[in-house]
């Protein structure tokens, strides 16, 4: 196996893992704080979170020989940042998280399961994705409300690389952060040696608490949004660069290390998209075969990356919140555009979709569940009287 292992591997999954972490690291900060974790709890859930895809990367990737790359639920996060504090706090938040572990695991194993996330509408799927991620994609905008030197510089930095190469736009973002921090934040006192301190692991072990609101709020959605927006979309990149794994034991193994990570604050890992093709195109190898190095590298990136959780975690809290709820922002651009695009696409799904995005993107709630729940079974509804309507249309016609 060795043998496989090129330069072009290794510089594209040492790549990758850089990509694929400062892109969305914030996400993932910014949507475990949204349900009540500390700073030390967030930065062990992104510890776990890293370490458990890294270590899942490997296994699967060295398993299966093929370039099978795994992230974080980055829209799962998302939907965090804007569910609200569960009622009993973040050990809420816990239990809904290993439930939604064992979900994915039975979507891998049940198959009927997991064609049933499969059959979800698509416009529908879009639309809450989109309606959970417009609250972040502001953030950038009201960053330069509270302070142009500040949140400026940030949306230049993306504005500009992105025009030349979208992919490198976020780091770009998230250098220009860390300059913004050095240079225009006053630090407090001790602030240095209280981030030197930082760089030992967080570990921070969470015990669950379940509660049924929780469950269809969180569990629920975020087990919808991983699956329809991640593990799927994973699957059909790994296809399209003519690669036919079986999904189910993928989707088992990822709800596995879900679970693993899920009571050291981590929401959920699954296979990746974006960087999936990062690894599995021709600039990983020329040979297919072969492509599998850059994921396993990829990986082992991750496990470095999470083990310096800590730090990062605590480098982000010395800047205003605003700040990196920019930078989150930033990361979500493409993502809400592209979902957007696929929510209104069809003339027929269109006002299903319109109400799923609406009632999901105001954060209203009822009975203690969130919108993205009620989103999606008011877009449903919808969409099957909008169907009932025009099956009785066409009757009448014949």
């Amino acid at each position: 196996m060795l043998k496989d292992l090129s330069a072009q591997s290794l510089f594209m999954g040492l790549l990758t893992a850089f990509v694929g972490f400062a892109s969305s690291f914030a996400v993932v900060l910014q949507g475990l704080k949204g349900v009540g974790a500390t700073d030390l709890e967030a930065a062990s859930g992104l510890m776990a979170l890293s370490l458990s895809m890294g270590v899942c990367g490997v296994v699967l990737s060295l398993v299966t020989r093929l370039p099978v790359s795994i992230a974080w639920s980055t829209p799962g996060a998302a939907l965090l940042a804007t569910a609200g504090v569960p009622e009993g706090g973040f050990p809420v938040a816990i239990g809904a998280f290993l439930v939604c572990g064992v979900l994915i695991v039975v979507a891998g194993l049940f198959r009927p399961l997991g064609r049933a996330v499969a059959t979800i509408p698509a416009p529908l799927a879009n639309a809450m994705l989109s309606g959970v991620i417009l609250g972040l994609c502001f953030a950038p905008f009201k960053a330069i409300a509270f302070d142009p030197r500040l949140g400026l510089p940030i949306l230049a930095a993306w504005a500009v690389v992105a025009a030349f190469k979208r992919l490198y736009a976020v780091p770009a973002a998230l250098a220009a952060f860390a300059l913004v921090i050095a240079f225009g934040v006053e630090l407090p006192d001790g602030a240095m040696a209280s981030w030197a301190a930082s760089l030992a692991p967080p570990v921070e072990l969470v015990m669950p608490a379940f509660t049924l609101p929780s469950l269809i709020s969180i569990a629920l959605p975020l087990f919808i949004v991983t699956m329809a927006s991640q593990n799927i979309p994973g699957i059909a990149v790994l296809k399209v660069n003519h690669y036919n794994p079986m999904p189910g034991p993928l989707f088992a193994v990822t709800g596995l290390f879900s679970l693993f990570s899920a009571p050291f604050g981590g929401h959920a890992v699954n296979l990746a998209a974006i960087t999936a093709a990062m690894c599995a195109g021709e600039d990983a190898h020329p040979d297919p075969k072969k492509r599998y190095w850059a994921a396993v590298v990829c990986s082992l990136g991750y496990v470095v990356f999470g083990l310096l959780a800590g730090a990062v975690t605590a480098f982000v809290s010395l800047a205003p919140p605003i700040l990196i709820q920019a930078v989150a922002g930033l990361a979500l651009i493409a993502a809400f555009s592209g979902s957007a695009v696929a929510a209104f696409k069809e003339v027929e799904t269109r006002e299903a979709a319109a109400v799923t995005f609406l009632i999901t993107a105001s954060g209203v709630s009822f009975g203690g569940i969130s919108g993205a729940f009620w989103g999606l079974v008011a877009g449903g509804l919808m969409m099957a009287l909008t169907a009932l309507v025009r099956h009785r249309r066409d009757g009448q016609k014949r």
